[in-house]
């Protein structure tokens, strides 16, 4: 029976909203973890049947399919196809997703999955401009509410009884736990440094705040609620520039070429939820996964849940009961940014490194997307 396996997962570092990223267009950002993927595994592109790459803002510069740009950017034999995927933040989590189907189907023998977003160059948003994409019937279903992720937090964070406290003091260790896998080293193996036109090397996650204090994340004013609002800059996900990748086979594919996988992927689901409140669906889709795969909450070793803002990881850890020491273990888009379509294969990146480096058998990974979505995927260390 044929499986899927992860063989090698590579990430540029984050870099923050107009930082040391900003020059770089998405396309070579995109093609330089497509580079780095061949350096590190030997792998000859010819091989790959196919590019599955996760972007949200598909306007100006990331138009055009970039997934197709970023190839031949990489230098990659023109015969390699690419194909860009938009569910949202869990854009390049679903084209692992599609990759994974894909290999199993025997559609693919080798193909790679991921995503790029550079926010600083192409701005949240950018693709709806001044148009309404829900429509007339859609907010008639809602009454007339147009969902924002930033209400939906604040609708998190009330509904679960959420304190600000509570939220700043996630945040402030998401950064205490970024800033330590900094300092340790845990990085260094995932991120493939971006040298930038003037010479200079980018070698680290430029998001992670040090010596930051609950008083200073306590002086920060809400953004989208005034007064009594809870969701601020200090306790909301970066705004960031990326890119990360995955090469992915099948267990007899890899032997073939040689190759070493790290992990298989075991599990892979969706959910949905309300679209207004809009950041609850990882929930559900933890809740899933885990009856899909047969395993025990109590058999995941590691949880990366993606903080798009402080309520999300918070409201999941109170209802799926999962042990805290053990949820995003070296920090979060809150401390490490959130380049968009880039975010699901950056925590992959992050996760199947951690596996192996821990000797952890299960790994399990879920992130909220716009509309009310959520992907869910469970991995199993090889070897182990």
């Amino acid at each position: 029976m044929r499986d899927a396996v992860i063989v090698d997962a590579v990430r540029t570092p984050v870099g923050r909203r107009k930082g040391a990223l900003s020059g770089v267009h998405s396309a070579d950002l995109s093609a330089h973890v497509l580079e780095a993927l061949v350096e590190r595994t030997g792998v000859d592109p010819t091989v790959v049947d196919d590019v599955v790459w996760g972007c949200v803002s598909q306007a100006g510069e990331q138009t055009l399919d970039i997934a197709r740009t970023a190839v031949l950017a990489a230098g990659w034999p023109e015969t390699i196809p690419g194909v860009t995927v938009d569910r949202q933040c869990g854009s390049s989590q679903q084209a692992l997703h599609f990759a994974a189907a894909g290999l199993v189907a025997g559609h693919y023998d080798v193909v790679v999955a991921g995503g790029v977003e550079s926010m600083s160059r192409v701005p949240m948003g950018s693709a709806a401009q001044d148009a309404d994409p829900l429509g007339p019937r859609f907010h008639a279903r809602y009454g007339g509410v147009t969902p924002t992720q930033g209400i939906g937090a604040e609708l998190v964070a009330q509904q679960w009884g959420l304190s600000r406290t509570q939220l700043d003091d996630f945040s402030l260790a998401s950064h205490e736990k970024a800033a330590a896998a900094q300092d340790a080293g845990r990085f260094d193996g995932q991120i493939a440094p971006v040298r930038l036109p003037d010479g200079d090397l980018v070698v680290r996650d430029e998001g992670v705040r040090r010596g930051s204090t609950p008083q200073a994340l306590a002086a920060l004013a809400p953004v989208f609620r005034a007064g009594d609002g809870v969701i601020t800059a200090g306790n909301a996900s970066q705004i960031s520039d990326g890119a990360a990748a995955l090469l992915m086979t099948t267990s007899e594919q890899a032997r073939r070429l040689g190759l070493v996988p790290i992990a298989r992927v075991h599990t892979a689901v969706l959910a949905a939820a309300d679209p207004v409140i809009m950041l609850t669906a990882p929930i559900p889709a933890t809740q899933k996964a885990l009856a899909r795969s047969g395993l025990r909450l109590d058999e995941i070793g590691a949880f990366e849940v993606n903080e798009a803002f402080a309520p999300v990881p918070l409201a999941w850890l109170a209802d799926i009961g999962a042990d805290p020491a053990l949820l995003n273990r070296d920090g979060g888009a809150i401390a490490l940014g959130h380049p968009l379509g880039a975010s699901g294969a950056r925590l992959m990146t992050t996760l199947v490194h951690r596996m192996r480096e821990d000797g952890i058998r299960y790994g399990l990974q879920t992130m909220c997307e716009g509309g009310g979505q959520a992907n869910a995927t469970i991995v199993e260390l090889l070897g182990s």
